[in-house]
């Protein structure tokens, strides 16, 4: 709307002048209000548009050649102030990390021994657990020039595009250095060569390639080349060979330790309550990545100012646990009487379940629907486990089915419930078979090409744990019905039930 205005007061301008001009030339009155002033202010009006015109295209096209890395240059290249102390709960991988941070502070000792920087450092392992953040503290470290980038956005419709940013991020490398390059979700452009060879991410992994192999460093140039990734098992194998990437640094969710290191650097600048126990809520957090572990403590931040605390209370730390696992809760549910009860049972038996075959500790038992769920039961564990007995995986797929064998048992049919239930226990009994070797198919692994051909052998032997899982779940609860039915019309009354009920109410049924 503005550019249409524009051209049409410049198009009324220029009419306005050539008719003044006319109408003086041959003394001809036209209009009674064209005069020399209103000839000499529209001519000047002409003037000065048409050089903004001029101008504007000209910046256009200057700024055109310019690539564009180099237009976000201040954003993207910076130097955090974030080191390798503030990060916790990575010790060992801080090791590593340090040696390179060495290297690049005292180059010479290293050069003098004939010693040569690791090229690249792969860092892989599940989402949230702190590879960005190493990336950037080792920078920090180092106070060296963070170059930071994604894997999307070399990715480009047409071909050429991509292989393009490729060499500027690296030309910017070797300007900027010592510096460190970080891509974030190299799987995006790394991932393995398909057939066709000539297309957009075929060229561009094969620049990625042709840099990582072919650094020409003057002495005084160092450059350090991050690759972050969640999806390491789809790279291609040229990426991963030495002289590119170097070093592969798995990251994964941290222990129990590691959790309570987290919590602490979290909470260092927050006012917590005397009765705060990280270490219990180190142990709450089984299982949650540094991403969540920071997600809860903010959380927990919110709620205490929400309502109206000076501390963070043990309360608010329960509470912002559940709602990072569970989701939030639905104050005002539409939840059937009948719905209420089947919830009441389902989630009776989990517990139940769990708690006889010891597969967790048990923290909590809710009925209070949230946005995820019409109820859960809160695991929590003492000690982190890292290897798993076939027995083991079978008590965990018990302790899934046992809310469908509760319902069973009590109202003789099943629900819809069960279905995220079936889904997990269905994914841990596909491990035992196609990963873990752990079912009458023999001491072998499937992958996905072997998995296709032996379908039909794999869905009989799904069929077959899962069925006898399911078999003993109902022979369980059928034994032990009375705390089933007791634990229930608890839950259903009190709507929740912490772990000690839940242990009391076992001992004295």
């Amino acid at each position: 709307m503005k550019k249409r205005l524009f051209y049409a007061v410049l198009l009324f301008c220029i009419s306005l002048s050539l008719l003044g001009i006319y109408s003086i030339e041959k003394k001809i009155i036209i209009f009674p209000f064209i005069n020399k002033r209103i000839l000499a202010l529209s001519l000047t009006i002409v003037f000065l548009q048409l050089l903004y015109l001029f101008g504007k295209k000209h910046q256009s096209k200057a700024y055109a050649n310019v690539p564009k890395k180099e237009r976000n240059k201040e954003k993207q290249s910076l130097k955090p102030s974030v080191k390798l102390v503030d990060v916790a709960g990575l010790e060992e991988v801080k090791e590593e990390i340090m040696e390179i941070a060495d290297f690049i502070t005292h180059a010479e000792k290293y050069k003098k021994m004939g010693a040569k920087i690791p090229r690249g450092i792969l860092l892989y392992g599940p989402p949230g657990t702190g590879k960005t953040l190493l990336a950037s503290a080792l920078a920090g470290e180092t106070n060296t020039e963070f170059i930071a980038s994604s894997g999307s956005e070399f990715m480009e419709k047409y071909v050429g595009v991509g292989a393009k940013r490729v060499r500027e991020l690296f030309q910017r490398g070797k300007e900027k250095s010592p510096c460190i390059i970080f891509i974030d979700e190299i799987d995006a452009i790394g991932a393995k060569r398909s057939e066709e060879g000539q297309s957009e991410c075929n060229q561009t992994l094969n620049q990625l390639l042709t840099e990582m192999d072919g650094f020409k460093l003057e002495d005084d140039q160092i450059i350090v080349v991050i690759g972050a990734t969640n999806r390491m098992d789809i790279l291609d194998a040229a990426l991963l060979r030495p002289g590119r990437f170097n070093k592969h640094v798995y990251i994964g969710n941290p222990n129990k330790i590691a959790r309570k290191q987290i919590l602490q650097v979290h909470t260092k600048n927050k006012p917590l309550s005397k009765k705060v126990n990280l270490e219990k809520i180190a142990v709450k957090t089984h299982g949650l990545s540094g991403a969540h572990i920071s997600n809860i403590v903010n959380e927990a931040a919110l709620l205490a100012v929400r309502n109206n605390r000076e501390e963070i209370t043990p309360l608010d730390f329960d509470n912002a646990i559940e709602r990072i696992i569970a989701g939030l809760k639905m104050k005002n549910s539409t939840i059937s009487e009948k719905e209420k009860k089947i919830v009441s049972f389902h989630e009776s038996g989990h517990a139940l379940v769990g708690k006889l075959l010891k597969v967790h500790a048990i923290e909590k038992i809710s009925i209070i629907p949230t946005s995820q769920a019409l109820g859960y039961v809160l695991n929590a564990s003492s000690e982190d486990q890292f290897l798993y007995t076939k027995n083991d995986l079978l008590k965990r797929v018990k302790s899934i089915l046992a809310g469908r064998a509760a319902e069973e048992i009590i109202f003789g049919e099943v629900t819809t419930g069960a279905k995220d239930d079936l889904n997990k226990a269905t994914d841990i009994i596909l491990g035992m078979i196609c990963e873990y070797g752990m079912s009458n198919l023999g001491n072998r692994t499937f992958d996905s090409k072997m998995i296709y051909g032996n379908m039909e052998k794999i869905n009989d032997e799904v069929k077959r744990i899962i069925d006898h899982c399911y078999e003993d779940t109902l022979k369980l609860l059928q034994e032990n019905k009375k705390p089933l039915i007791a634990i229930a019309e608890q839950l259903f009354e009190k709507e929740t039930l912490s772990g000690d009920e839940l242990n009391h109410l076992i001992k004295t049924v």
